[in-house]
């Protein structure tokens, strides 16, 4: 299903829409407010942007260094050039560890190599503990939304589903009743759990540690309890040094959640005795991406979700109708890159105002590159219909005479024509618009006749 239609579907339930639209306007005025108490907010953004340049120009070197510092440390790493060799590489650790029940906290990268659904054919049970991935979960939903994953529902709809998934108390909307509910649902995992997966925010070159960062300590708890720890890391998320940490981690929760600092920030650097951590470091088209000279700057993407609280498109249309693990204006120039005719509608789900480039902590150029990509996909998949059309205005355009018979003409026509003709299903235009009133004369014609 393209973009357009899956935002119909949303679209279908306005009060629904109105309110999603409004409580993500509420966490990008929260972003606002908190950013402006950091007088030199800018001059971070500008820093953490340099530092990012700098790590994907020597990616490859940085990389081999956090390996080298990494195995001293007694992590045992692992490389995966896709998504089916990352999950390949997970189920043999669980197997050599006779594990069939695993803890799991908020990783996008296990979302994006759909690790939960190969777990579960291997007959492994998956157990998400981000409080919103786990509601998700239980409705067999991937997340609609990268830091707030279950953003789409409201209390009503998840007192309902816990009701009958934990039998808490039926119509109690509480959250902290349902929160209570959750939190002694998972504790009985948690306990039980010999193998633990996290993701990772930050990988230090320098020292061989990793950082994972969560508001509910969920990871905490799953990878102390557990004997095996497995982290997953997309081969972009590397820093230099341990110093440039305390640059992201100040840009980072104020710009997804508008609060001074994430409530657990986790540094991984070598396994307690007795135990083991594997890290797996991934791929999945992020060096295609690096080659992409117009597209590189899309990898020092942080996973704020700042750029979709602010989209108007994103707001209104919801996280589902993207189709792709990453959704708003990220994933749009994320996604053609892994499946340029998949996602092909992505990068039009946009009005290119340029707030994604604007809150964007990195400085990432997301609204040029949506703009980059437009053309990139039309030269591959342009569609006959529309390509006539673009002809058609051309030839129109370039002749001052056909200009002015074709306004003419369409003032006259747009007068007589039935609605149901102009407001056809074809014109994907006229959904959810109204044309202004016809203008009796051209612009040229008035300018002739009020021009002093």
């Amino acid at each position: 299903m393209s973009h357009p239609q899956a935002a119909g579907e949303f679209l279908k339930d306005q009060a629904k829409a109105k309110w999603h639209d409004e409580t993500l306007w509420f966490v990008r005025d929260k972003r606002d407010r908190i950013s402006k108490t950091i007088p030199e907010w800018e001059d971070l953004r500008e820093l953490a942007s340099q530092i990012k340049d700098h790590v994907l120009s020597k990616l490859d070197s940085y990389l081999e260094e956090f390996e080298r510092n990494a195995q001293k440390n007694g992590i045992k790493i692992h490389w995966a050039k896709d998504a089916e060799e990352h999950n390949q590489i997970v189920l043999s650790i669980l197997q050599e560890q006779n594990c069939t029940a695993i803890v799991k906290s908020k990783s996008i990268l296990t979302e994006e190599c759909h690790l939960n659904p190969f777990l579960e054919k291997n007959g492994i049970e998956v157990v998400d503990t981000d409080l919103g991935e786990r509601i998700v979960q239980f409705l067999n939903q991937p997340p609609s939304h990268i830091v707030l994953p279950a953003i789409h529902l409201k209390k009503g709809e998840i007192s309902e589903l816990f009701h009958e998934k934990l039998q808490t108390e039926k119509g109690n909307e509480d959250p902290a009743y349902l929160t209570h509910a959750a939190r002694l649902h998972l504790r009985e995992k948690f306990l039980s759990a010999k193998v633990a997966i996290t993701g990772v925010n930050f990988g230090v070159a320098e020292t061989g540690e990793f950082v994972v960062c969560t508001n509910e300590g969920n990871a905490d708890m799953g990878v102390h309890l557990a004997q095996v720890h497995i982290a997953c890391m997309g081969i972009e998320k590397i820093i230099p040094r341990r110093k440039d940490l305390g640059v992201f981690l100040r840009l980072l929760a104020r710009s997804a959640t508008g609060q001074p600092v994430t409530n657990y920030n986790s540094h991984f650097r070598s396994p307690s005795a007795g135990k083991e951590i594997h890290l797996i470091l991934v791929d999945n088209g992020r060096t295609a991406q690096l080659a992409r000279e117009k597209f590189r700057n899309s990898l020092k993407c942080i996973r704020c979700g700042a750029c979709m609280n602010t989209c108007p498109i994103y707001r209104r249309s919801g996280g589902y109708s993207y189709g792709s693990t990453v959704p708003g204006p990220i994933g749009s120039i994320l996604s053609p890159g892994l499946d340029m005719k998949k996602y092909s509608t992505l990068p039009f789900a946009s009005t290119l105002c340029g707030s994604c480039s604007d809150v964007c902590p990195v400085k990432i150029n997301i609204h040029e590159q949506l703009y980059e990509w437009r053309q990139e996909i039309t030269k591959t998949h342009g569609e006959l219909g529309k390509n006539l059309s673009m002809k058609l205005a051309s030839g129109i355009f370039k002749s001052p005479l056909a200009y002015k018979l074709s306004g003419s003409l369409m003032r006259s026509a747009l007068k007589t024509l039935p609605k149901s003709l102009i407001y056809h299903p074809i014109n994907s235009w006229g959904k959810g618009r109204n044309l202004p009133e016809t203008p009796q004369e051209s612009f040229k014609d008035w300018y002739k006749k009020n021009r002093k």
